[in-house]
């Protein structure tokens, strides 16, 4: 039982700490576009690629 002693404060302290890191991070705005995130992560940046035209008959050797 004298384990608790050292235990216990600790529990508390690390959910303290925790909940200061929670506050910091609403107070600098990490939560504000939520939906802005899922979005870039699923657009195509990238232009389409055009396959390449397929030769004539007659050039294909």
């Amino acid at each position: 039982m004298e384990v608790m002693v050292f235990l216990v404060p600790l529990a508390l302290g690390l959910g303290l700490l925790g909940l200061i890191a929670f506050l910091w991070s609403l107070k600098s705005g990490q939560y504000e576009d939520l939906d802005g995130a899922a979005w870039r992560a699923i657009a195509d940046d990238d232009p389409p690629v055009q396959p390449p035209a397929e030769l004539p008959a007659e050039k294909r050797g």
